[in-house]
């Protein structure tokens, strides 16, 4: 036993009568431990060594062919009353969803062994971690809950023996069944429950699921903040940092945001980032009044495809040990890894994703993927050559700007800003991206994703932006000033505009200029905006008509942003009912009569 806390061995008790192991295994942390599981994944064939002397430390592992990505369809968030859940969640009651899923749990780990994690999200010894204890029939698991979270014997430290604030995390693998697969938070039991998957999302239970779903419930209820943020500091060359939190929806190049290349401008003149988070992060108000950020997490689990020198080299460095990779291809011939957008050079003696060997050239020239799409790496942030020294501060870091993106064609400018705290809660809770073809369904359809939480939050949405409202009142003056960007914008033929990736850096820079009261801003009806002559082009083949232009504001494309039948944000309002704040109609009213 690794802890003495009466409630932990209660529930795990509980667990193994449930689930009926035959043997029980408690994670320490132990080097020792840890390699002796990773030995015999790969002797059962669940996992595979990868190229020792090239990839140190990496393995390989496949997942179920039907079993490949988060399934939001069965994700639940089961409250007491449905409308605590809200109009943006799968709901059903704690009673009937426990009537369903106990007898499945029932004796499903007969003959395997359960390993119990300890972990804590957040670093050990931090006023703003919290812990969790999942338990799991999969080594698979283990060793991913290792690279992402603090695993073992410090978790309980973090607990200790009294405390009953832990998140209780059940996971069984049964039999991968696809239409019995139930990913479930019961945000009033502190619990989830996964069951008939193996892959990360559904089945790391501190990520998604705790760090935001169950987190997002507690941070309402305590006063503090879970969001779907990336964190990064902009440190300048006199030694400065400041910090900026970040929410974008999926495919808006998030983690090559927070792990961003100063461009060349910015680099001869000692500016340096560091990558605090790239995914999520946990706010409070610390005793200077200000709002501090840490990331719960202890690792990265990145889309690989895309993933490649030019788009982001520093999550291409971290993944070069100590690494995880999940349903990409593989280079029989060197026993490496291989993903499209690598780089041009597909493998000839190839193993595709499923485990077929094929001739990877004309694999991919028969309009086939080597790789899945969402296949993934599970990365040590300590990996990132860019990782920031204040990672495992357990105070956090302060944050001077808080930064939504989407992904639009033509609506949203480049960058603006909120008027205030308030309306930059409006601006968060109305964005949204145009689907690419990367997403099911007809390109460029308009989809809402408000603070990029729309699949994540274990509460009424309605409830949420509340919260924020109220976080905002008790921020006061010291509340971080709110941003919106957009590196999308195409022209008449359909090409980006902006160059993106690290230029990104130069709107940044802008941002933090109106955090400090540096630089002017220009009012708009949808907030203010820089002067164009303020965003610096200096080495970039673009005109300061450009800049213009990507800073145009089209009254009309926002009022049918406002009015759009089905995708319109009055549509998107109207699902809230007498859960919508009233300030957040006062700010679309405004809105309104600013456009017109």
């Amino acid at each position: 036993m690794l802890t003495n806390n009466k409630n932990v061995l209660a529930w795990v008790d509980e667990m193994v009568a449930l689930c009926k192991p035959a043997k029980v295994v408690w994670i320490d942390g132990s080097e020792e431990q840890l390699q002796a599981l990773r030995d015999e994944a790969v002797s059962t064939g669940e996992m595979m060594w990868l190229n020792q002397e090239k990839l140190p430390g990496c393995m390989y592992h496949r997942t179920a062919v039907n079993d490949v990505a988060r399934v939001e369809d069965r994700t639940f968030i089961c409250s007491t009353k449905k409308e605590d859940a809200g109009p943006t969640n799968n709901w059903r009651s704690p009673q009937e969803m426990h009537g369903m899923l106990t007898p499945m749990y029932y004796g499903v780990m007969e003959g395997k062994t359960m390993y119990v994690i300890p972990y804590s999200m957040g670093p050990i010894g931090s006023k703003m971690s919290k812990v969790g204890v999942e338990v799991t029939d999969s080594i698979y698991v283990v060793l991913n809950m290792d690279i992402m979270t603090r695993v073992g014997k410090r978790a309980f430290e973090q607990l200790g023996d009294e405390s009953n604030d832990f998140v209780r995390g059940l996971h069984a693998k049964a039999d991968l069944d696809d239409q019995k697969r139930y990913i479930v938070h019961f945000p009033e039991e502190n619990s989830i429950c996964s069951i008939n998957s193996g892959y990360g999302g559904n089945v790391l239970l501190g990520k998604k699921c705790f760090a935001l779903r169950i987190a997002s419930y507690q941070g309402k209820n305590e006063g503090w903040m879970a969001e779907h943020m990336l964190i990064l500091g902009i440190e300048n060359p006199q030694g400065e940092t400041k910090y900026i939190c970040a929410a974008f929806p999926s495919a808006c190049g998030k983690t090559n945001l927070a792990m961003l290349i100063p461009p060349e401008i910015y680099a001869k003149q000692g500016y340096k980032v560091w990558t605090v988070g790239d995914d999520i992060a946990w706010l409070r108000q610390g005793d200077d009044g200000r709002l501090w950020a840490i990331n719960p997490e202890n690792g990265f689990f990145g889309v690989a495809p895309g993933t490649n020198l030019k788009s982001n080299p520093n999550a291409l460095h971290t993944t070069e040990k100590g690494t995880i990779f999940t349903n990409v291809a593989l280079n029989n011939e060197t026993n490496t890894v291989w993903w499209e957008g690598l780089d041009k050079n597909p493998p000839v003696d190839a193993t595709e994703w499923k485990g077929a060997k094929v001739n990877g050239p004309e694999y991919v020239a028969a309009g086939n993927k080597l790789a899945h799409p969402n296949s993934r790496f599970t990365a040590p942030a300590k990996n990132c050559p860019c990782v920031s020294p204040e990672f495992d501060n357990p105070q956090g870091v302060p944050v001077s700007a808080i930064v939504f993106g989407g992904r639009r064609a033509k609506t949203a400018p480049l960058v603006y800003q909120s008027f205030d705290w308030k309306h930059g809660t409006f601006v968060g809770s109305i964005m949204a991206s145009e689907t690419t073809a990367a997403a099911a369904g007809a390109v460029g359809v308009v989809r809402r994703d408000p603070m990029a939480m729309l699949p994540f939050c274990g509460y009424n949405m309605g409830d949420y932006w509340q919260h924020w409202l109220d976080m905002g009142e008790k921020l006061g003056d010291k509340a971080p000033k709110i941003f919106h960007v957009n590196w999308f914008r195409t022209d008449s033929e359909g090409h980006f505009i902006w160059p993106g990736f690290g230029d990104n850096m130069r709107v940044l820079m802008w941002i933090l200029a109106r955090c400090e009261g540096t630089a002017d801003a220009v009012e708009t009806p949808i907030g203010y905006e820089p002067k164009p002559e303020d965003i610096n082009i200096e080495g970039l083949d673009i005109s300061l008509e450009t800049i213009k232009d990507l800073l145009s504001v089209d009254k009309e494309s926002w009022m049918e942003d406002i009015t759009r039948e089905g995708t319109g944000i009055e549509a998107f309002y109207a699902k809230f009912g007498s859960k919508l704040p009233a300030e957040m109609r006062k700010q679309l009213e405004a809105l309104k009569a600013r456009l017109a």
